[in-house]
């Protein structure tokens, strides 16, 4: 997932694809903990991609902020 991608949803839809991400990477890890993990890198992946959304949230409070 691109930040570009990302840039264009809207605050509600940022906290939903949190949720979404947070709750594949616990499937994820649980999947890996029981040896039914096909691809390991997706685990990075989920990580990286919440982190993308976090600092999209954060930029945008930042913005509220300034504009305040």
């Amino acid at each position: 997932m691109k930040a570009s991608e990302l840039r264009d949803l809207s605050p509600g839809e940022l906290g939903g694809k949190l949720l979404d991400l947070k709750k594949d990477l616990f499937n994820l890890r649980m999947q890996h903990a029981t040896n039914q993990l096909d691809n390991p890198i997706r685990i990075s992946d989920v990580k990286k991609d919440i982190a993308r959304v976090k600092t999209l949230i954060r930029e945008n409070e930042l913005k509220e902020a300034a504009g305040r």
